[in-house]
């Protein structure tokens, strides 16, 4: 009895045979006969593909946008950096006002 190693298909791979089928009409027989592939095994890709659909579909114009947020983090940004510019500058000038007496 000889076993027979398992192949591991890339996500490209495995995104151009659903591609295939989907776009293509290609029937799931041919390509798993094409690649001695078991149905089910193709199948479950599909059913990966389709779970994760919504999540590749979602508008990124959703809530705030990204340009928007990054906005606001560079204000915030700019608001601790300059309130530490300024703790720099009185710590500085104390230190040379007392360094020169």
């Amino acid at each position: 009895m000889s076993k027979r190693q398992r192949r591991h298909f890339t996500p490209e791979q495995k995104a151009e045979l659903l591609r295939r089928h989907l776009v293509d009409k290609v029937p799931v027989s041919e390509i798993c006969n094409e690649l001695k592939l078991q149905p089910t095994v193709f199948y479950d890709w599909l059913r990966t593909l389709m779970a994760q659909a919504p999540k590749a579909l979602e508008s990124p114009t959703r809530g705030p946008s990204s340009e928007k947020k990054l906005e606001q983090r560079i204000a915030e940004l700019e608001e601790k950096l300059a309130k530490k510019d300024s703790v720099i500058a009185e710590v500085t000038e104390e230190m040379v006002c007392t360094g020169s007496a």
